[in-house]
């Protein structure tokens, strides 16, 4: 979808304004942050050691992903697996389309996936006439209101347990409740019911071992675990840059992504798949799929700088710590990745011509560099990338060459630089700046740039003395 500045400007008045949004999400940040500060300070004396350790296990595949892809494939195939290649979103959907109506299947339950939503998933099916049900606590509150995820990892982090009580009423005709063991208690009544006769279900990965051509899954709530062995058809959606090389990577990653995304040392369930069901097995899918998604991450591979974005393993820690994310929450991105990694992944996903205004979506405070389990360069990527969006980089992110170019924007900048590289240009700005600031609260609300800054600022006191301060000071002799 195209988003221009307009679509962007409009979302994040509307959430700035949500007062109730905000309060839910500062309240979850600083609880996500706080337990993963106090549990990385109370078990993890070697977290810098470990973060180098996950991000060298990342790079060392990105370094030949077409190998491990191979190896992945070949291990994969043996254990049973059916493997699919899909180059494009369409050709995923497609895919997973084909398998169900071959099958006769008219309703599919599913884990939770990012790579799922990233596709349009559940859109392409029901317009094809196939139901796809959520069963991830989160992505279920979010599917009843017709939403999309807010968060990578905890997609109804927006809503309070008030807010969830009322949808659960309204839409599942429950009780109206608030207390979380009673709304788990719906939720689980509801779900349970789907699951008794359901014969396909969708799951993301985590990882995905190419020495073993094995699936690992991470989650809390056991729905993952009923998705992927319950029913007779399991689909795996896998994109390519989540190939680890053994088991002994994989675990050093996980070790970062639990304590990374919601401040735990370890999720309730672990899954490991190997491929499906066995003679002898008492549960497992009777038919294994895997397929390895593309959209667009060859290309990002290709590059030499944004490469290091394929390391990401979707913990959404610098969503969490981002003071832009917690104001506007992920809906204010209007991409299915939100935060700082989604301001680096979406435009080269989708384009930058339909998402260049998410690269302004960003302080440079450089708290999402700091805190990357797998340090990658978020700050620097996004300033290669809002180079790229003024046509001042490399020209190599999708859809670049058909960005417009604001040659408003540009004159500016260029009047900005003369300014502050010329010093008695500067001084002298400083002092008109200076003299009419004041005037600015009065006939701010009707100049056509300063009335658009003013909306969300108070007009700042312009004090343009320190040149003369310092002049003041010459002389002055401290004892």
């Amino acid at each position: 979808m195209l988003h221009n500045t307009h679509d962007y400007q409009e979302v994040i008045t509307e959430k700035l304004g949500d007062a109730q949004l905000r309060t839910n999400l500062r309240s979850a940040m600083d609880t996500l942050i706080h337990n993963r500060k106090k549990l990385i300070e109370s078990r993890y004396p070697e977290w810098e050691e470990l973060r180098e350790l996950g991000k060298n296990a990342k790079l060392k595949v990105l370094s030949k992903l077409d190998h491990y892809l191979e190896t992945f494939e070949h291990k994969a195939r043996e254990n049973g697996f059916i493997v699919h290649y899909a180059s494009s979103a369409y050709d995923a959907n497609e895919i997973i389309y084909n398998l169900a109506k071959e099958r006769g299947v008219e309703r599919i339950l599913k884990g939770k996936s990012m790579a799922s939503e990233e596709i349009e998933l559940n859109r392409f099916l029901e317009e094809k006439g196939i139901v796809a049900k959520e069963t991830d606590l989160g992505e279920l509150i979010i599917q009843l209101i017709h939403e999309h995820p807010v968060h990578i990892v905890v997609p109804a982090i927006h809503k309070n347990r008030h807010q969830v009580g009322e949808i659960f009423q309204k839409k599942l005709g429950a009780p109206l409740e608030s207390e979380p063991e009673k709304l788990n208690a719906i939720a689980r009544k509801h779900m349970r019911t789907e699951f008794e006769s359901f014969k396909m279900g969708i799951s993301g990965v985590n990882f995905a071992i190419a020495d073993e051509g094995a699936l690992w899954l991470v989650e809390n709530e056991g729905n993952g675990r009923m998705s992927t062995t319950a029913c007779d058809i399991h689909v795996a959606i896998c994109g390519i840059e989540k190939i680890v090389e053994n088991f002994e990577d994989a675990a050093i990653l996980n070790n970062l992504l639990c304590p990374s995304a919601v401040g735990v040392p370890i999720t309730c369930y672990q899954n490991i798949i190997t491929g499906p069901r066995q003679s002898g097995d008492l549960d497992g899918p009777k038919e294994a799929h895997i397929i390895l998604l593309d959209h667009n991450r060859s290309n990002i591979l290709a590059d030499e700088k944004y490469y290091r974005a394929l390391s990401c393993i979707r913990c959404g820690t610098c969503l969490n710590h981002c003071p832009v994310y917690d104001k506007i929450s992920g809906h204010g991105y209007l991409a299915t990745y939100p935060g700082p990694i989604g301001v680096v992944i979406t435009p080269q996903l989708f384009g930058l011509d339909n998402y260049g205004p998410i690269a302004n979506l960003c302080s440079l405070c450089g708290r999402c560099g700091e805190v990357c389990p797998v340090k990658i360069p978020l700050p620097e990527l996004i300033r290669d990338l809002r180079a790229e969006k003024v046509h001042e980089g490399r020209g190599v992110v999708r859809g670049y060459k058909d960005t417009k170019h604001n040659k408003l924007e540009e004159f500016c900048m260029d009047l900005y630089t003369k300014a502050a590289c010329n010093g008695p240009l500067w001084r002298w700005g400083w002092k008109v700046a200076h003299f009419f600031a004041p005037l600015g609260k009065f006939v701010g609300a009707y100049v056509p740039v300063l009335k658009v800054w003013m909306r969300y600022r108070d007009m700042p006191v312009v004090d343009a003395s320190l040149h003369s301060q310092l002049k003041n000071m010459q002389g002055v002799v401290y004892e």
